[in-house]
């Protein structure tokens, strides 16, 4: 198993940015599926970006793609999430997670809560208007 855990999120201005950060421990973490969802009060946990376990491949929620970079650095067992241009709908808890590989599958495949088996405690992001 894996143990991951937030950094990064804070208060910001609309269209401030922050780097959010998931270091984790235990398995390697080139075995792993990585992505980041993130939960706003009262709405669904969704997916915001995923990133294949080497890092070739990347998927975004439509309403991040061209503002938010997922990316990888498993020599240091982290991934991260470079946010911009930040808007006050961005505010949510932001969560890593982690998918074990098991079988082959594109990564688009793997965009639900049920697909991550292992979760960071979360981060707040909260953006001002």
């Amino acid at each position: 198993q894996v143990q991951l855990a937030e950094s990064g999120g804070g208060l910001v201005q609309t269209g401030g940015s922050l780097r959010l950060s998931c270091g984790g421990s235990g398995r390697a973490f080139s075995l792993y599926t990585m992505a980041w969802f993130r939960q706003a009060p009262g709405k669904e946990r969704d997916l915001v970006a995923a990133i294949s376990r080497h890092g070739a491949s990347t998927n975004y929620a439509d309403s991040v793609k061209g503002r938010f970079t997922i990316s990888r650095d498993n020599a240091k067992n982290t991934v991260y999430l470079q946010t911009g241009s930040l808007k006050p709908e961005d505010t949510a808890v932001y969560y890593c997670a982690a998918r074990e590989y098991s079988s082959p599958g594109a990564l688009v495949q793997y965009i639900q809560v049920y697909d991550y088996r292992y979760w960071g405690q979360g981060t707040q992001v909260t953006v001002s208007s």
